[in-house]
């Protein structure tokens, strides 16, 4: 066995699927025994898909089968090298890039879209760029265990891992009386992994400043209760227009002892507090709690064991950014992953992982810390509020934090001056209709080459097992000559009008290896 996952949530489906789109043996091992719980059906299990993320499914052919699963029924059909137009996707009649139509909040102050600057995004399309996707666990995750079913990855179900042994040979899991071997494993399993613990990863951060729940609950009144977030002196609550559901925080330091679960009376006594009401429930359904103790792995690997999602770093669910870091993980370790798995990665390349993926993981956790700081019901909290309102009630502040919130300003530190290397790739069109979400079905980089004499053709021949060499004209290249597109997404390399043949096979050199690996 290639690769041994721990954890079939989305992160570790979807590292699965990458796996094994590449060629890889996968084995994929989930303590739960069924993928449908109330827990990830509507409505709380609902989770918001920043665009990155809703590119990453139209990327592997995976976008109609997940919008139609979340609800939106007349999504079309995807096949390998079709391109998929929906709502979410690029409106080419538009001369000008669109605003988002939405944009999320800051510590529970809402955010206008109309407040967005499109022109000051970096590298936006003319039309409606990808947009965010609201959706619910279970609609992601049977769309991802079809697809990795459908690529050959096993997976098994009802199968708790307890212990994990590595040496220089591989890694054996230990799951009761069973054990299972693989070359190497990565630990998906939630933000008190078994496999993180065992491996031994440093686990550092801070301490929580609330205690948060989420309920089903009958409300005996809810007309006290206010619509949408609400920022209070001491902590916040959320109405949604789902029956029965309330989302509520206190800043008590994370006093709440999470081992037990909170009792009917504790929750009315939290509500009213944080609500400034007296309103009553009457019974609970479901409950669960969470903090915003915010800790990240300091390396993402030790020997043959990687950490990806909550498993490398936990956070408040502020911002709602916790599945989409996991996500880009997945993403970001796939390929790299599955080149070392096949012989051909060249040295360091796995090591990269930690290196791109940390200080996106640490942008995450200090943006959930401040909106934590900033709703502490202390005065200087309350000052914070006051000038973040100010801020965030400008266009400068509402697209600054767009960018945070959706992922818009992630770039990776790859080196040289062009400002869109280490960006994730604009949805270029060619002027026959392709895209480079459709060029990016089967898992291969990608290379765009607008030069007249189609210059990198033969320099690409070298990798073409790694990448997809596509030449002609774009209906609009943002003055560039050729784009070379890591598997991910990310753009590894920029040419002028003239691309310098040298300088993309140094880029292929340092992602992929020697030609012909």
């Amino acid at each position: 066995m290639d690769v041994a996952i721990v954890g079939a949530g989305p992160v570790g489906l979807f590292l699965a699927c990458e796996l094994g789109l590449a060629g890889c043996s996968v084995l994929v091992l989930e303590r739960e025994p069924d993928l449908r719980s109330p827990w990830k059906a509507h409505p709380l299990g609902m989770r918001g898909l920043s665009a990155a993320s809703v590119e990453a499914f139209r990327r592997r052919g995976m976008l109609g089968r997940l919008l139609r699963a979340s609800g939106i029924h007349d999504a079309p059909d995807e096949g390998l090298d079709t391109n998929l137009d929906t709502d979410l996707d690029t409106d080419l009649d538009a001369d000008e890039p669109s605003p988002p139509r939405s944009v999320g909040h800051f510590a529970g102050m809402m955010l206008d879209p109309a407040d967005v600057d499109v022109a000051a995004l970096p590298f936006r399309l003319p039309g409606r760029a990808t947009e965010s996707l609201m959706t619910h666990l279970e609609a992601v995750e049977t769309v991802l265990s079809e697809q990795a079913a459908a690529l050959g990855v096993e997976i098994r179900r009802g199968v708790p891992v307890t212990a994990i042994a590595q040496d220089d040979e591989g890694v054996v899991v230990r799951a009761g009386e069973r054990e299972y071997a693989a070359r190497r494993l990565v630990g998906c399993d939630g933000g008190r992994s078994t496999v993180r613990r065992s491996a031994g990863f440093e686990f550092v951060g801070t301490e929580p400043q609330f205690t948060g729940y989420a309920m089903l609950a009958t409300i005996a009144d809810p007309g006290k209760l206010r619509p949408g977030f609400q920022l209070t002196p001491t902590g916040m609550y959320l109405r949604t227009g789902a029956e029965g559901y309330v989302g509520m925080l206190e800043c008590d330091g994370g006093a709440f002892n999470r081992s037990q679960q909170p009792s009917r009376e504790h929750l009315q006594a939290v509500l009213r507090r944080v609500s400034g009401t007296d309103v009553t429930l009457n019974d609970i359904q479901l409950v669960s709690t969470f903090t915003d103790r915010a800790k990240q792995a300091t390396n993402y690997r030790r020997g043959r064991v990687l950490l990806a999602g909550d498993a490398a770093h936990i956070h408040s669910p502020l911002g709602a950014q916790g599945l989409n870091l996991g996500l880009g993980d997945a993403m970001n370790l796939g390929w790299k992953l599955a080149a070392t798995a096949h012989g051909h990665a060249p040295d360091g390349l796995l090591d990269t992982y930690t290196h791109e993926r940390h200080p996106v993981g640490a942008a995450v956790l200090d943006w959930t810390r401040a909106q934590a700081a900033a709703m502490r019901p202390d005065p200087h909290s309350q000052a914070i509020q006051r000038v973040m309102r100010d801020l965030l009630g400008t266009r400068d502040g509402t697209t600054y934090a767009f960018q945070r919130i959706s992922g818009a300003s992630q770039r990776y530190d790859f080196g040289g001056d062009h400002p869109l290397v280490g960006r994730n790739a604009p949805d270029l069109r060619l002027e026959d209709g392709t895209r480079v979400g459709g060029l990016m079905r089967d898992g291969r980089g990608v290379v765009l080459d607008f030069s007249v004499d189609q210059c990198l053709h033969g320099s690409a021949m070298g990798w073409k097992s790694q990448l997809r060499y596509v030449a002609g004209s774009a209906r609009d290249d943002l003055g560039l000559g050729a784009v070379f597109i890591r598997p991910d997404g990310a753009v590894a390399w920029v040419g002028d009008r003239e691309p310098d043949r040298a300088a993309f096979e140094r880029a292929a050199v340092r992602w992929f290896g020697s030609p012909g690996a």
